[in-house]
């Protein structure tokens, strides 16, 4: 079916900017009600909550040596427009670990302590403000990194949340504009997010494995959709970890030719059970040489920086080259190898709230979800440790039920 006429006998490709701003603002209890029946894996909805404010139980740690353990947190009581999840399952981003070990300088602030991580949220709503209308409890939610913005600025009303010119509140380690101190991640019991920043989740949906799709698959998606990657383009996916596995996934499903780079052997035939025509592994530049002129997109997922101009050189007549992962400074950037096929670097975050929701319809009608290991609590310090180790395949997902 058509994302953007609902026409069974149109091609199914994602939705157009006007037609995602439907998605968002068009949706009343009519349309959540179509999304009430819940997967396999989702348990009896609880009984009636009250409207807080609440005491609940999270794991975070105290210091950015220390290790995770069990806490309580507060969570403000439901303003209108909020809505409070059950947290089922919540996966562990790179940037999970480094804001909890406070790995990151500025401009990024300090790490507040006691830290609780966690950003790709997948939950059961337990009660709803008086004024929200596309849930309701029992309903099945998705909570990702951005959780407020502005709601005023050009970008934001334009769908563009994650450029928020006043800039958007992280769900975690971010100034509390509610409660004061600062926020709370998923690694918890319940959280409280504003309607406008939480998705519905379609029935039938792996929901553990669904959850990284919150930041890791969104942020892959996004950039594909605004550079429009189509079929029958060369893409390439530089890094196969938690986002680049899924950015493999997003381009096959959109009918691209997809080769692979990545610093792990042992990852090159997943990379082609994914869809992958090639897999290469790559530790030098020279490696990349064969492959100039090649390619119409690149995404970059890797968490650290990598040399550009070697990557850039691989691109052809108007190709881009995206940066997801890594927030180091650019090296390597030649206007050389630029210019000779005018190339284009960028960058790019996740996506918008509608972006998002268009996304996770997306995902529900291929059956596109992650890898994942799913882990308990007291799992936490090791997975950061193999995370650091590229020993996951693909996303930890913290068990919470």
């Amino acid at each position: 079916m058509c994302g953007n006429c609902n026409d069974k006998h149109h091609p199914d490709e994602p939705a157009s900017p006007a037609r995602r701003k439907a998605l968002l603002a068009g949706a009343g209890i009519a349309a959540a009600s179509s999304f009430a029946v819940l997967p396999a894996q989702a348990k009896d909805s609880p009984g009636p909550v009250g409207n807080g404010p609440w005491r609940v139980r999270a794991y975070g740690n105290r210091s950015a040596e220390g290790p995770f353990e069990p806490l309580e947190i507060p969570r403000r009581a439901l303003r209108p427009n909020d809505v409070l999840i059950d947290i089922m399952y919540c996966a562990i981003c790179h940037s999970d670990i480094h804001i909890a070990r406070q790995e990151w300088g500025a401009p990024y602030p300090a790490t507040n302590f006691p830290c609780v991580p966690g950003h790709e949220i997948i939950g059961r709503v337990a009660a709803v403000g008086s004024a929200v209308t596309r849930f309701r409890p029992g309903d099945i939610a998705g909570a990702g990194a951005m959780i407020d913005s502005c709601g005023e600025c050009e970008n934001c009303v334009n769908d563009l949340e994650q450029y928020c010119v006043k800039g958007w509140t992280l769900n975690f380690n971010s100034p509390d504009k509610h409660l004061g101190g600062y926020n709370y991640g998923g690694f918890s019991q319940r959280v409280v997010v504003p309607e406008r920043f939480t998705v519905r989740i379609p029935p039938g949906m792996n929901l553990a494995a669904a959850a990284p799709l919150m930041c890791a698959g969104i942020t892959t998606f996004s950039p594909m959709q605004h550079w429009s990657v189509k079929a029958g383009q060369r893409v390439g996916v530089i890094g196969m970890g938690g986002l680049g596995h899924l950015a493999v996934k997003l381009a096959v499903a959109r009918k691209a030719d997809v080769t692979v780079f990545t610093s792990t052997p042992g990852k090159v035939a997943d990379a082609k059970k994914m869809g992958a025509r090639e897999a290469v592994v790559w530790s030098k530049p020279e490696v990349l040489q064969p492959y100039a002129n090649s390619f119409d997109f690149l995404i970059s997922t890797v968490p650290t920086n990598v040399p550009t101009h070697p990557i850039t050189n691989m691109l052809r007549l108007d190709g881009t080259y995206v940066i997801v992962g890594a927030r180091e400074p650019i090296e390597d950037v030649r206007g050389s190898g630029l210019w000779l096929q005018r190339r284009q670097v960028s960058a790019s975050l996740m996506g918008g709230m509608a972006e998002t929701q268009e996304f996770i319809d997306f995902c529900a009608r291929r059956t596109i979800v992650a890898d994942i290991e799913l882990i308990k609590p007291d799992q936490i310090d090791r997975a950061f440790e193999r995370i650091k180790a590229k020993d996951v395949r693909y996303r930890f997902v913290v068990d919470l039920t």
